[in-house]
């Protein structure tokens, strides 16, 4: 399937929206990193939060603290969980799963 042919200002405006949503991606890595926010309150807030919902599990294991690349692939191979899978597509055993994990 082509790409559809945009505007100039349209392909301004796809720049922009898609630049806010690697810089709130990161903002939410950060807060995991630091300590701020638990998987849990992560979990909770995706069910309104669309950036949230659409960021990779294994980017945001990876950013727990003392979890590097390595923990986080054999934590989620544990869990059963995709590296593609992402936090929105997570069902109910395995968002239970990796609570009991991280907690």
């Amino acid at each position: 399937m082509a790409l559809p042919q945009l505007t100039p200002e349209q392909r301004a405006e796809a720049l922009a929206k898609a630049g806010e949503a690697r810089r709130a991606r990161a903002e939410l890595l950060a807060s995991v990193k630091s300590g701020d926010l638990s998987i849990a309150d992560l979990l909770k807030k995706a069910e309104t939060d669309e950036i949230i919902k659409k960021t990779k599990v294994s980017a945001v294991v990876k950013a727990l603290p003392g979890v590097g690349a390595v923990g986080a692939k054999k934590l989620l191979d544990e869990l059963g969980v995709a590296d593609t899978r992402r936090i929105g597509g997570l069902g109910a055993n395995q968002r239970e799963a990796l609570l009991a994990r991280t907690a």
